[in-house]
């Protein structure tokens, strides 16, 4: 008899590899299998990490506790399903879904079933966006570039689904308030769909976003900076540092200096760190940091910037 929560993973592909490797090193859970289409590279995954193979998900169903699915993003709604049904918790990659649609189906049967429903916007377990997070309280205008070289991976969907989706979750967080107004452009460079994009989103706060994401740049950049009252902070993703600006009165002048000042944050792994959170909703019931209606939150707010670019 074990008290391990039995988890299993589907989608061997790049992530899900890290996924099912991850959880073979948790003491408190036993990973009980990954699935994939490919057989081949399920059982090369299998064999890594020390579990079964199957060639189909559904196999695994009435074994498991918990699931990570990890299948490109427009199969989602169809893989998730019998697992909700069954009462599977479950970690799904982002976005939710590749629509609305889909995306209020996967909340409702997760609802339904009463399930933790995790979504893995990853970058919020990134050391960096914590620290940045504790230490904002009324942002104004934020910018963020998500910006790096063409890769095969993910090129089923468009890099605001992508990329920028990563920002726009972000950015909600931060800013808590509704969205009054989204503007947009973006143009496909290499692939069907659009490939560098903008977008603009204002707040009935009054908080003002500039969203940039490219997959076709030379350089690799990922940097939010957060501008509020008396303060600017800037957060380098790459190099895990935070900036802040502020005035400081200065002796004798009618004019501030500006102190600026240099965090270094703990790195962490932020995947480890996103597997062992909802591990522990699992085991405790607490609700996820990202859970479905975050997710779908974050891939309405995609959608719309979507619509606005006109191609």
């Amino acid at each position: 008899m074990t008290n391990k929560t039995r988890v299993g993973v589907v989608g061997a592909g790049y992530l899900g590899r890290f996924h099912a490797l991850i959880y073979s090193r948790m003491p408190d859970v036993e990973l009980v299998g990954i699935a994939d289409t490919d057989a081949g590279t399920a059982a090369s995954v299998a064999a890594e990490c020390g579990c079964e193979a199957f060639a189909d998900g559904r196999d695994l169903l009435g074994r498991l506790d918990a699931v990570s699915i990890v299948v490109p993003t427009t199969a989602h709604l169809e893989v998730a399903r019998p697992f909700l049904e069954q009462g599977v918790h479950m970690l799904l990659e982002k976005p939710i879904a590749s629509s609305a649609e889909e995306g209020r189906e996967i909340v409702r049967l997760a609802d339904e079933a009463g399930v933790v429903l995790q979504i893995g916007h990853l970058e919020r377990f990134n050391a960096g966006v914590m620290a940045l997070a504790g230490r904002i309280s009324r942002p104004r205008f934020i910018e963020a570039h998500r910006m790096g070289g063409f890769v095969e991976r993910a090129t089923d969907v468009d890099v605001v689904s992508d990329l920028m989706i990563h920002d726009i979750d972000i950015i909600l967080s931060l800013v808590n308030s509704e969205i009054t107004a989204i503007a947009a452009v973006g143009t496909p460079v290499l692939t069907p769909h659009v490939d560098i994009a903008n977008a603009r989103l204002e707040f009935a706060s009054g908080a003002v976003a500039n969203v940039i994401a490219s997959r076709v740049s030379e350089k690799k950049l990922r940097r939010i900076r957060v501008f509020e009252e008396n303060l600017y902070q800037s957060l380098d993703f790459i190099e895990q540092r935070i900036e802040t600006a502020r005035p400081r009165p200065r002796p004798g002048s009618d004019w501030p200096e500006i102190l600026v000042e240099k965090v270094d944050v703990a790195p962490i792994k932020p995947l480890d760190t996103e597997l062992a959170a909802f591990i522990d909703c699992v085991t405790t019931g607490a609700a996820p940091l990202v859970d479905g209606r975050v997710g779908l939150e974050a891939l309405e707010v995609a959608l719309q910037v979507k619509e606005k670019i006109d191609l």
